[in-house]
């Protein structure tokens, strides 16, 4: 037994590029109608002309509080509900801590926590009205471990998933599921890949990267669990990623 996805009201934060846009393509092709949200106006709209469903192309800058609240109220006005949040929008920054600049650290934490939050809290009454609703959050393997490479990195994800095992308790009795998709490193261009036959190298060849394809698989697994059914955490790594 599945839930069917067919239909669904899907907003995906950071779906100009990498998991956000291949989890669109693929959602689309389950019947979802897909927001796109992201800063790249261009990209969205290039990725809106592939999809085969409804959709809605809405610039959004994650680090203004504003924006996430007129994406969410635009999202009702042009689709009625909204049944799937995808907080996936990110930024990724490695490095020795006393190399780093705060003031990036700062930005950081406002895309890949703050936003996060702020997206949670305005779709909540309505998915509590609806008495339904996933929220499907992106973390990382460096939510679950702690990476001495990405010292901010880590602490961003280890926070927001602390954040979806709490919120899950608070929101399940509403009809509202909460999890996270936790990817090892993903050949996209978060992490320097365009070239699709570097990133199949990467990935099918040389086993040390997944796919964005492979995340959005996965993405589509949890949403379409029946609905008294929790993926809380789905952690995958590239087979041969020493972790």
């Amino acid at each position: 037994m599945t839930n069917t996805l067919d239909g669904k009201v899907v907003i995906v934060t950071g779906a100009s590029s990498g998991i956000g846009a291949a989890t669109a393509r693929l959602l689309s092709n389950s019947g979802c109608k897909i927001v796109l949200a992201s800063r790249s106006v261009d990209k969205l709209h290039n990725l809106a002309n592939q999809l085969h469903t409804e959709n809605l192309v809405f610039p959004v800058d994650m680090t203004v509080p504003a924006d996430i609240v007129a994406m969410v109220n635009k999202t009702l006005e042009t689709f009625g509900r909204i049944d799937v949040l995808f907080a996936n929008a990110g930024i990724y920054i490695p490095g020795k801590i006393e190399e780093g600049d705060p003031d990036k650290w700062s930005k950081l934490l406002s895309v890949n926590v703050d936003s996060v939050f702020r997206c949670v809290h305005a779709v909540i009454p309505h998915m509590a009205k609806q008495g339904s609703g996933d929220i499907l959050i992106t973390s990382s393997i460096s939510g679950f471990i702690d990476i001495q490479w990405e010292p901010i990195y880590s602490a961003s994800k280890h926070a927001i998933t602390t954040f979806a095992h709490t919120v899950r308790c608070q929101l399940a009795p509403m009809g509202i599921r909460v999890g996270t998709i936790a990817p090892g490193a993903v050949a996209n261009e978060l992490w320097g890949f365009s070239d699709q036959e570097e990133i199949n190298r990467a990935s099918t060849d040389e086993q040390m990267y997944l796919k964005s394809e492979d995340v959005a698989s996965a993405v589509e697994f949890i949403l379409s669990r029946p609905p008294h059914v929790t993926i809380r955490d789905l952690v995958m790594l590239p087979k041969k990623q020493d972790l």
